[in-house]
């Protein structure tokens, strides 16, 4: 199966090498945000409560070319926030340069 190039925006608003976490990214505004950010070419992670949704949207956005990464957290669970930050902590090798919230 042949990768998709990614069709990134407008050069000059670059976010190559920028790292974001979205919750909340797989429906509403998080998604939303998440597809801007990805399509100026951040890599992205995105929580939700829900792991088939999760999938979902990371299928369509790999298939678009962008570098997306999901996993399960609610983010009320103390103990899920604190499971969420260290996966993304693994995900992006210790860089996260933003985090949107829902």
């Amino acid at each position: 199966m042949t990768e998709a190039e990614p069709n990134f925006k407008d050069p000059r608003w670059s976010l190559m090498g920028v790292t974001a976490l979205v919750t909340g990214g797989t429906k509403g505004i998080g998604y939303t945000i998440e597809e801007e950010l990805a399509a100026f070419g951040a890599a992205v992670h995105i929580c939700s409560r829900n792991q088939t949704e999760i999938n979902d949207r990371v299928r369509e956005w790999e298939s678009k070319g962008f570098k997306v990464s999901g996993s399960v957290c609610d983010p009320t669970s103390k103990a899920q926030r604190e499971e969420l930050i260290e996966t993304v902590s693994s995900v992006f090798h210790g860089k996260l340069n933003s985090q949107h919230p829902r």
